[in-house]
């Protein structure tokens, strides 16, 4: 196997790990979600989507090579095949088929595993972020749920309240308004006099000040005469 090969085989065995750590049942998707969120994912975030389409590019290039050369060699094998004079050609033709085969084998499985690695890393976030908005809407159900039965209560023992003083405070009620119709009606008639003795002030005034005003003309007219008879 050559290095290239070597190195498609060693990233297909640690996608199929990596595959097999995130399906443990064991680890929850909210611990995944913490591992993700760390600063060192946040620092090659802007390089992930470059070396993700890379490594697709040249798993897709290294597959359509291994699909070439088994149809490179597919087509050998059978020309080997019709001939039986050289046996250990055919022999080698078959071994390079096999390992055309292999090398697709690897390629393809490397670029489905890392096309379903990354759609699995989705998966796991978004299902975390899911559980951390499905346990915060439980809580506040059971806060909301909790209130509204503290309230149903207090309520309750108010109703039961209202139909033990009910009556009691009704007969109360009754009594302080027919005092307060009374002495309002006592103080329409205080203000009924006061009014009368009002305007019978301002009656008495309004004749003084006539009274004055002819005694102040008399008084004036006797200075006249008075300066005259002198």
């Amino acid at each position: 196997m050559t290095l290239q090969w070597t190195a498609v085989a060693t990233f297909l065995y640690a996608e199929i790990g990596l595959i097999l750590i995130f399906c443990l049942p064991f680890i929850p998707p909210q611990r995944w979600r913490k591992i993700f969120s760390f600063h060192v994912w946040g620092k090659i975030a802007t390089f992930w989507n470059k070396v993700f389409l890379t490594i697709i590019v040249l798993l897709i290039v290294l597959f359509l090579d291994a699909v070439r050369e088994i149809r490179k060699y597919s087509y050998a094998h059978a020309i080997e095949k019709s001939s039986i004079s050289r046996p250990s050609a055919y022999e080698h033709t078959q071994m390079k088929l096999f390992r055309s085969q292999r090398n697709l084998y690897i390629s393809g499985f490397s670029l489905f595993f890392w096309l379903v690695l990354r759609r699995l890393v989705t998966l796991i976030t978004q299902l975390a972020k899911e559980l951390s908005t499905k346990g915060a809407l439980k809580t506040q159900t059971e806060n909301t749920n909790m209130a509204a039965r503290k309230f149903m209560e207090e309520n309750e023992k108010l109703k039961r309240l209202l139909k033990t003083y009910g009556k009691g405070e009704q007969h109360m009620l009754e009594a302080e308004n027919k005092k307060l119709v009374e002495d309002q009606e006592k103080l329409k008639t205080e203000l009924k006099k006061t009014s009368d003795a009002l305007s019978k002030a301002q009656n008495d005034v309004m004749t003084m000040k006539m009274q004055s005003e002819r005694l102040s003309k008399e008084y004036d007219r006797l200075l006249k005469e008075h300066a005259e008879l002198q």
